[in-house]
């Protein structure tokens, strides 16, 4: 049995976190600073209890999704780049797709593979200290629906 494990090295296929508009083909965002990326597929479960039985009954129900990562904040990616298509991802940058709770396409790679959906970019939270010099920012994408894997 051969084993491919998904590893990240320095400037060698890491993962990649883009972002479209939902519903058009415009400039894309492509977020170029991330520090780590969490993929969550969290299955609720609904739990009773039954007189005839001597333990709890369970059964899955929908999950809850999201993709989660810190950046450090790079101006055009966090702002906007004025010189992009109006509307675009790309144009309003992650503070106006939050503020504007605009729904997005998303695809992040890992290595061969692609996740992909649609969702909402929150959890915005820019901050600086001394010990890290450079603002950084924590980014969730809440998923409406499910991943797609390609």
């Amino acid at each position: 049995m051969t084993t491919d494990y998904i590893q990240s090295a320095a400037g060698v296929n890491n993962p990649t976190l883009t972002l479209t508009v939902s519903g058009t083909t415009s400039t894309s965002l492509v977020i170029p600073t991330l520090q780590d990326v969490t993929i969550n597929n969290a299955n609720n479960v609904f739990t009773w209890s039954q007189l005839n039985e001597s333990a709890q009954l369970q059964v899955a129900t929908n999950a809850t999704n999201s993709i989660s990562s810190n950046i450090v904040v790079e101006l055009d990616t966090f702002f906007g780049a004025s010189a992009a298509t109006a509307g675009s991802a790309a144009r309003k940058g992650l503070i106006g797709l939050s503020v504007d709770k605009t729904k997005v396409n998303f695809a992040i790679n890992l290595s061969t593979k692609t996740i992909s959906g649609v969702g909402y970019v929150t959890g915005l939270a820019p901050a600086i200290t001394a010990d890290a010099p450079v603002w950084v920012t924590p980014i969730t994408i809440t998923v409406s629906g499910e991943y797609t894997i390609a």
